[in-house]
Parts: C-alpha cells; sequence; structure tokens
C-alpha cells in the first residue's frame, strides 16, 4: 500500500509540473521531459500521450499516461505517471518495463541512465531482445543524489544535487572538460556548480547555477560555438549566458533564455548563437533537426539552416 502511494504521488506531481509548464531539473535528452530526439527520431508528450514519428512523417499517437520521454540508437522509452518506464523498439504495443520507481531518465547512444525516487542513478541494459517474455534487463549502481544525467555517443554524464558534475567513457575530444584526453573505468568529476548537462556525438554542454551554457569536446561543426571551433575543446568554455534550458545534437545545440526566446548554433548555422523561435518552453536537437514546442502548444520542427515549421497542435 506504501508503494502504491508513493506511486500515485510521484505521477500527481509530475502531471501537476508539466501541466504548469515547470520544467524539473532531471530530464531526458532535452530541455524538457516532453520532448526527445535522436538523429531522425521523435517523441513528444502531448496531454499525457506519447507521440513518436522519423524524419517528416506525422506524429502518431503510441502510448497514454506518459511523464517523460527518451530515445536511444534504436529504441524507444516513455515514464509513465506510476513510475515505470517502458521500452520498445518497433510497436509501442509490446513495450516491456524496464525498471519502477522512476522519477527520470536519460536515453542515448549506449541505453539508459535512470534516477529514482530516492536519487540514486542506475544504468539499465537490456541483454537480448526487447519483445514481451524474452530479454533480460540488467541494472548496475551508479551513484546517489543525482539530480540530472546525460548519454553521449560514448560518454555518459551525471550531476549531483550539489551541483557536482562526473563523466566517465571516452575522453579522446576533451569531452571530460577537464584537459585530459585518457578515458576512465569510473566516473571522475570534471567539474561544479552544474543544474543540467547535455552531450552527443563527441561534445557536451551544460549550464551552471547562474545560467551560464559551457561546452568541450570536438568541435568541427560547432555546437560548442567559437569554443575550439574547428577541432575541439579540451577545457568547458563559454558560449551563451542567461539559459533556462538546453539541448544539443550530433553537430548543433539550441538554449532557451529566460525570455522563452530560443537560440540556435552549430552546422549550417553560425557559429554564435542566433535567435530562431519565440515563446518556447522546451526543445530537442537530432542530427541536423529540431523539434521545439511553444506556449500555446504547437511543436515546431526544422532543419539547420531552415526556419522552424509548425507541424502539430501539441496540447498541454
Amino acid at each position: 500500500m506504501r508503494a502504491l502511494v508513493l506511486r500515485i504521488v510521484v505521477g500527481l506531481m509530475a502531471a501537476l509540473a508539466l501541466s504548469a509548464g515547470v520544467v524539473p531539473t532531471a530530464l531526458a535528452d532535452s530541455s524538457t521531459p516532453r520532448l526527445a530526439a535522436y538523429y531522425d527520431r521523435f517523441l513528444a508528450v502531448c496531454a499525457g500521450a506519447a507521440y513518436e514519428w522519423s524524419g517528416d512523417d506525422k506524429p502518431q499517437q503510441v502510448l497514454r499516461d506518459v511523464v517523460q520521454v527518451g530515445v536511444g540508437r534504436s529504441e524507444s522509452y516513455a515514464l509513465a505517471g506510476d513510475g515505470r518506464l517502458r521500452a520498445w523498439s518497433g510497436d509501442a504495443r509490446e513495450a516491456v518495463v524496464l525498471l519502477e520507481g522512476v522519477q527520470s531518465f536519460a536515453a542515448g547512444s549506449t541505453g539508459v541512465l535512470a534516477i529514482k525516487t530516492d536519487g540514486s542513478l542506475w544504468r539499465v541494459e537490456r541483454g537480448g531482445s526487447l519483445a514481451p517474455g524474452r530479454g533480460q534487463t540488467v541494472l548496475t549502481p551508479v551513484a546517489r543524489n543525482v539530480k540530472a544525467a546525460s548519454v553521449g555517443d560514448g560518454t555518459n554524464y551525471y550531476v549531483t544535487a550539489d551541483g557536482n558534475l562526473f563523466a566517465q567513457g571516452n575522453a579522446q575530444r576533451g569531452q571530460y572538460g577537464d584537459g585530459r584526453l585518457d578515458s576512465t573505468a569510473t566516473y571522475v568529476r570534471v567539474a561544479t556548480g552544474v543544474r543540467d548537462i547535455k552531450s552527443h556525438t563527441g561534445h557536451a554542454i551544460l549550464r551552471n547555477d547562474r545560467g551560464d551554457v559551457q561546452g568541450t569536446g570536438g568541435n568541427i561543426y560547432g555546437p560548442l560555438g567559437r569554443h575550439g571551433l574547428g577541432d575541439k575543446a579540451v577545457r568547458w568554455g563559454l558560449i551563451l549566458d542567461g539559459a533556462t534550458g538546453i539541448a544539443t545534437g550530433a553537430s548543433h545545440s539550441l538554449a532557451i533564455r529566460a525570455d522563452q526566446s530560443l537560440w540556435i548554433w552549430g552546422r549550417n548555422e553560425s557559429p554564435d548563437p542566433r535567435s530562431v523561435l519565440a515563446d518556447v518552453i522546451g526543445v530537442a536537437a537530432g542530427s541536423d533537426t529540431s523539434i521545439a514546442l511553444t506556449q500555446d502548444g504547437a511543436l515546431w520542427q526544422w532543419r539547420t539552416g531552415t526556419k522552424p515549421r509548425r507541424i502539430f497542435e501539441c496540447a498541454r
């Protein structure tokens, strides 16, 4: 009974936060739990339902009672209001439960990092098939007192409740931001005063307690702005200030500022951030495509170097 009450309370808190437009600290692979992108695959939460699509296809409803979505290399993920994290590859009607008692999660190339309601962080791996009745979920404890996490292409990150940022995995492009270029088997602290972290193909961006956006890692196409442009940055460098949300894709990045203006930079854009859309409450980035949700409930999509276009009416 006690566990049931806890799940109901968690679900109500998440639903209230979403309906009020409040963005919790720990998110998926975007600035908001309502959007997710990975290369050319996308998910969005509209009125508690998950919508899925690829490329320029029309979003299609796939699941209900969803408070957060995520996208991996070939899998899709949805967190229900009762704290159950589901995954599927292909047909969402065959989604399997990976873990219960989840508060939020991050998904990406190498799988999932899930934050449970007690603040503990777990690596979630599915051995074998995602089909119901097949495969087995493997859980590995990572850390405690975690408020945010990110799964990159070879480098993973998490942020503790006191703002310490930890990284583990590939470092050859400067992904740690502390000057090292050698990978580590265990997580090491690489920054302090961090609010949020997002990562993708060989690079990462963070948002600190002051709202500054900083980046490190590979920067051939400019997802880190002018910091290490043309090659890589091995230490965290300032890109933008006054941010309330961030997202990064394969070669471009985005930030939402306090006035809800959306700023973009990187491949097919200038390395200097420019304003691209107003009244934005959430954004996610894929390969060369971005999706955004505006205050009026509209869902937008566009490729870098082009103007955003309204593709769907996404009720709250």
